[in-house]
């Protein structure tokens, strides 16, 4: 059972860890903060040179590391360093997920296992490990979980990154009320980005997609991350929601 929050409000995050920081949506999500002034630890894989770029400029507002999301003793270290760098952490950014491109058919079992563990149980093991130390030390934060359309909208060849996807909305909700206010947690929910989806759908789903999307174009980053920034950043009573951002394509 939750606890009721005092009247105290939540405030900006300002040392927010982003996972799967490196490329694509997460290393706009991590630029993006720090053009907001926010210390920002990321970790990937694999850690790409422009993700070194921003470290190198801007040392002491960014940590990064080569951590796979799975690893949750590795990801406990990475957290342990984040604080001794940056201060405490009471901000998360659950970027970090891996893709499919199969019908569920043709699935093997241990893909189907690694999108779970990679997209959901490794997100949720990191959540908890994040807010087990802020509750520990009495600060109030922001979660956003960075989900998909997948999640409440059907398409094929993406059956178990979809049930994923709406786990973690479904998550997102019952951790909000478990808060009980102490810490704001959100999903954004993008729409199809082109690089990443193209070989799943193909160029003719694609184009049916931009068709009946009334801003005439696939998702992209720059339009997501004033969404997560707004989320972690600005006063706002938001909570427990799913904000899709895809042009209204899912009306």
């Amino acid at each position: 059972m939750s606890e009721p929050a005092d009247t105290q409000l939540v405030p900006p995050s300002s040392v927010v860890l982003v996972s799967g920081g490196s490329r694509g949506l997460g290393l706009a999500i991590v630029t993006d903060l720090l053009d907001a002034g926010v210390r920002v630890a990321a970790f990937a894989r694999t850690i790409t040179p422009e993700l070194e770029k921003l470290a190198a400029e801007h040392p002491d507002r960014v940590h990064v590391g080569s951590v796979d999301v799975t690893d949750l003793r590795a990801a406990q270290s990475f957290v342990r360093e984040v604080e001794q760098r940056l201060g405490p952490i009471d901000g998360i950014v659950n970027n970090a997920a891996m893709g499919q491109d199969s019908l569920h058919a043709h699935t093997a079992t241990e893909d189907i296992a690694r999108i779970i563990e990679t997209n959901l149980t490794a997100p949720l093991q990191l959540t908890r490990l994040v807010i087990r130390r802020m509750l520990a030390k009495g600060l109030r934060g922001r979660i956003v979980n960075i989900t998909s359309i997948c999640g409440q909208r059907g398409f094929p060849g993406l059956v178990a990154y979809s049930a994923t996807k709406g786990g973690m909305d479904a998550a997102t909700r019952s951790l909000a009320r478990e808060l009980g206010g102490r810490m704001l947690v959100n999903s954004v929910a993008p729409g199809f980005f082109a690089s990443e989806m193209s070989a799943v759908l193909g160029p003719t789903q694609l184009d049916q997609i931009v068709r009946r999307t009334p801003t005439g174009h696939l998702t992209e980053p720059v339009e997501v991350t004033p969404v997560v920034r707004m989320l972690l950043r600005e006063h706002t009573n938001i909570n427990g929601q799913v904000i899709v951002v895809d042009g209204a394509a899912s009306i």
